[in-house]
């Protein structure tokens, strides 16, 4: 796609960033904010709408936005870098909007008691559908991260988010997390459930004896007589951020190369559009872009940045437009096509927050979700205890949702240290809200949730959080895996990010000591990836949190524990 920085400014003047608007409208009433949200012009003749990594929220809530999501070097105050006022003022957005909440973590309490919550895929299909009805030809692209993070998909195998994403109406999708629930089971539903309806994508997945593709690397749909090749990309770390052992015949990797081939071959059977469904996360992306020639668009997941612009990435085939859609069902994107000439010419993209409140649900799928819940409500809906504060998750380095697990693990564990893991999963609560059994488990349902003790050297403490950060702050973007920094209770250290690998964690302390690099510490901890774990005997962390929160009835608002940081101050991804 070759569009010039001044036609790229014009789109953005004539209001091609979705919602953007909704701010002028907030006292308009319900039907002026509707009408300002979602009734979005018809354009072009070639529409994509966008989920990713709704980790398995079929319900409606609340979800917090990062007040610290740190961008170093050339990423320094560039998308998806930006929080708070920063992201606002570079988005055009009004403080205080409906929109602003969305976006942001800004006054997040009072916000959402007056908006409302979030997400829902009974009001994510009614958008959807009317999203379709006004685009003929139009796909849904799942991003992936959908079939876990949930109760409900870990004690159904994933079933209740298939059956969920067969109605919604999903056209194609790729994945990551949906790996952990074993090679057998991925490729049953794909064989099985997803036959006819449903195309999984992945160009970077192949067999680790002979290197065959696993999945179809990508798809060609016609869409109003224009030849469209949607492209997967899946995690590329997954055996590495993952459980090996759940995808032990499957290697992974960016495979910008073979992309390319891909590309190419989809260009040569006469693709106008080609655009690639990726779950690498942004940063990743923005390289891959720079580097692939041929791509249209990427449409990215896994670092749960919700992108209310576009950034347009030159390369040598001309521009490749990145956004990434946020999280939770929380949004949903839409990209517009206009080809003229057998080429993009034009474009306009949308990030739509699906406020539940606007939405009506849709009835079909709001008895589907019923359905699904019903052998477990009465579970899910235990009350364990009730919160003083607000717990949220997302944040470079910790969240008040995350402190908690902490807490608990070194009380009932007896450890002095613990850690939990840098996951951006996990929904929020308001104060005075009930911790139900069902919130625990969406900041905890994996398939390998083991609760570990383990003795750890001061040494290997150090080798653990620099091996972590690097997957954070490494300045490369092909070595970033996405997630958080290591969520850290007990111990005290220092944190700079611009330093080299090896040196980025300092002045280590365990009650106002410093840590020795021969000493034995023992460290409370979840989720281990190593094949020896899962026999190891080890309560999932959920049982061992479970009884903490019943003894204690009301928790006390948490400050979350952070490190010290040093050479980042002041940067627009730090509120």
């Amino acid at each position: 796609m070759n569009l010039s920085k001044r036609e790229f400014l014009q789109l953005l003047g004539a209001g091609s960033v979705a919602g953007l608007g909704l701010g002028r409208h907030d006292g308009a009433g319900a039907a002026g904010a509707v009408d300002a949200m979602y009734a979005l012009p018809r354009f072009g003749n070639v529409s994509l709408l966008h989920m990713t990594d709704c980790h398995a929220q079929l319900k409606p809530l609340y979800f917090r936005e990062p007040s610290v999501n740190i961008g170093l070097g050339s990423m320094r105050g560039k998308v998806p870098h930006l929080v708070g006022e920063q992201l606002l003022k570079a988005a055009g957005v009004a403080p205080g909007t409906r929109v602003a909440h969305a976006l942001t973590h800004l006054d997040f309490d009072r916000a959402a008691q007056r908006y409302g919550k979030v997400g829902g895929f009974a009001h994510l299909a009614t958008l959807v559908k009317q999203l379709k009805a006004s685009r003929p030809g139009a796909l849904l692209l799942d991003g992936g991260d959908t079939w876990q993070g949930s109760a409900t998909s870990l004690w159904t195998q994933a079933q209740d988010m298939v059956d969920a994403c067969k109605l919604l109406g999903v056209d194609v999708m790729t994945g990551h997390w949906e790996f952990t629930y074993g090679m057998e089971r991925v490729k049953e539903i794909i064989d099985k459930d997803f036959a006819g309806r449903v195309e999984f994508v992945a160009q970077n997945v192949k067999t680790a004896d002979f290197g065959d593709p696993v999945f179809k690397p990508y798809v060609m749909r016609e869409i109003n007589g224009v030849p469209c090749a949607i492209v997967g990309q899946a995690f590329p770390y997954t055996p590495i951020a993952n459980p090996r052992y759940m995808v032990a015949d499957w290697t992974f990797g960016i495979q910008d190369d073979n992309l390319q081939r891909v590309v190419d071959e989809a260009r040569a059977k006469g693709a106008q559009v080609v655009v690639v469904l990726s779950h690498n996360g942004m940063d990743v992306d923005l390289k891959m872009a720079s580097r692939v020639r041929g791509v249209d668009a990427i449409l990215g997941g896994h670092t749960h940045d919700g992108t209310p612009m576009p950034t347009l990435v030159s390369n040598a085939g001309g521009q490749t437009i990145v956004v990434n859609g946020g999280s939770n069902g929380k949004f949903l994107g839409v990209l517009d096509f206009e080809i003229k000439g057998k080429k993009v010419s034009d474009f306009r993209y949308r990030l739509l927050p699906v406020f539940s409140d606007l939405i009506p649900a849709d009835r079909e799928m709001d008895a589907l979700i019923a359905r699904i819940r019903a052998p477990y409500e009465a579970k899910l809906s235990e009350t364990l205890a009730h919160t003083d504060g607000t717990l949220y998750r997302r944040g470079n380095f910790n969240g008040t949702g995350d402190q908690l697990l902490l807490d608990a693990l070194m009380e009932v564990q007896d450890a002095p240290i613990a850690f939990s893991p840098g996951f951006r999963w996990g929904t929020s609560l308001l104060p005075g809200q009930p911790i139900t059994r069902e919130w625990l488990m969406d900041m905890t349902a994996t398939t390998y949730s083991y609760a570990t003790v383990t003795p750890m050297s001061g040494e290997m403490l150090k080798t653990v959080l620099e091996d972590v950060c690097d997957n954070l702050f490494n300045p490369d973007p092909y070595y970033q895996q996405g997630g958080d920094m290591v969520r850290v209770g007990g111990l005290q250290y220092a944190c700079d990010p611009t330093a080299a690998m090896g040196q980025r964690i300092q002045d280590m302390r365990l009650d106002g000591k410093p840590i020795e690099a021969g000493r034995t510490y023992k460290v409370a901890g979840w989720a281990p990836v190593s094949e020896e774990a899962r026999s190891a005997g080890n309560k999932p962390v959920w049982e061992v949190i479970e009884p903490w929160l019943k003894s204690r009835k009301v928790v006390a608002a948490r400050a979350p524990e952070a490190p010290v940081l040093k050479n980042v101050a002041p940067n627009p991804g730090l509120a």
